[in-house]
């Protein structure tokens, strides 16, 4: 049983394998700040993968809940003077249960209406991250926000995540974590109910599933992983202004989700960073590296419409026949 879950998984073993022992290899600050980066958004896009990929509804709100997480962190620990691991579960629960608040009148439109309704709170949490200058800072925001409270592992001893390298594997920890959680929700009969709502909304309805409920539910915890990626974000960072709330983070969310793979589990993993690395480094280039991108992303859409998880299934599908054709006509030539 080992054998074969290895042999079906090793590429996944060996990702994590390098995952694990990637500081050995000793990157520069700017490097770890990256991939930290990176796995820091590849949680709030599987979180959006949930709601957008595997229940069909286009939330473009997702931004403005990060921004929610970031913000309730930041003045729980900088103002209230909580514990960060604390003030993390609060933020994601704040930001799932004013999803809930949200997902009661929404959820009941479909389509273009429900992506324009969550879009229009997107905007109204930046305009007031913004706007609220003694509370939130305004547009200068917050600074100097307290870094995750020390831990104490046993056979470790205390842990304290001010260096790179222990960032860097607090959100790995966090990201494999929600990796977890979305295989878990995905593969169980609640994840059917949502793809089934995706493929045909009317025809689950018929079949007895409570759409409404469903979708309500697949919003709130969406809401929940994007509002911790938020936290650990401001607890990495240390800082947080309204533009961590706009609507261009959600769009973000949405190209590395388009580029990656929607409603697959490694896609947002994979376009996260490959789009925020393609980005650094074409950041020489300045204004110029976004029409570069641009071009890219035309061309990715236009060949690999299902994203790169998509191309890589289909290739693997092709080379699975190509060699089973193979096989079939050397069992031929052996019998003729």
């Amino acid at each position: 049983m080992i054998r074969q879950f290895i042999q079906k998984n090793w590429f996944y073993l060996l990702v994590l394998l390098f995952a694990l022992v990637f500081p050995v290899f000793s990157p520069s600050r700017y490097v770890f700040h990256i991939v930290i980066y990176c796995c820091i958004f590849s949680i709030a896009t599987l979180s959006f993968n949930l709601i957008l990929g595997y229940t069909g509804q286009a939330s473009l709100a997702h931004g403005g809940f990060f921004g929610i997480g970031a913000y309730a962190v930041a003045l729980m620990t900088l103002k209230g003077g909580l514990n960060f691991w604390l003030a993390l579960l609060l933020a994601s629960l704040i930001s799932a249960f004013i999803g809930f608040l949200i997902g009661l009148p929404t959820l009941r439109t479909k389509g273009s209406y429900f992506a324009i309704s969550t879009l229009c709170f997107g905007v109204i949490v930046y305009i007031v991250a913004g706007a609220w200058i003694g509370f939130t800072g305004g547009y200068t925001g917050l600074r100097r926000i307290p870094p995750p409270t020390p831990i104490t592992l046993p056979l470790v001893g205390q842990i304290s995540f001010t260096t790179p390298t222990a960032q860097y594997y607090l959100v790995l920890a966090f990201l494999l974590f929600t990796l977890w959680a979305m295989h878990r929700i995905v593969f169980s009969l609640q994840g059917y109910s949502f793809i089934a709502i995706r493929n045909n909304e009317n025809l689950a309805e018929a079949v007895g599933i409570n759409t409404f409920k469903n979708k309500l539910l697949s919003f709130v915890v969406s809401n929940f992983f994007v509002g911790m990626a938020g936290g650990l974000y401001v607890g990495i960072m240390r800082t947080v202004d309204p533009t961590t709330a706009s609507y261009t983070t959600t769009f973000n969310y949405l190209i590395f989700l388009l580029i990656g793979g929607v409603a697959t589990l490694a896609g947002p993993v994979i376009g996260a960073f490959g789009v925020f690395a393609l980005l650094e480094y074409l950041h020489a280039l300045g204004h110029y590296r976004m029409v570069l991108f641009g071009a890219l992303l035309v061309v990715v859409i236009i060949y690999l419409p299902r994203g790169v998880m998509g191309g890589l299934t289909t290739l693997r599908a092709k080379v699975d026949v190509y060699y089973q054709q193979r096989k079939d006509g050397a069992q031929r030539a052996i019998k003729g």
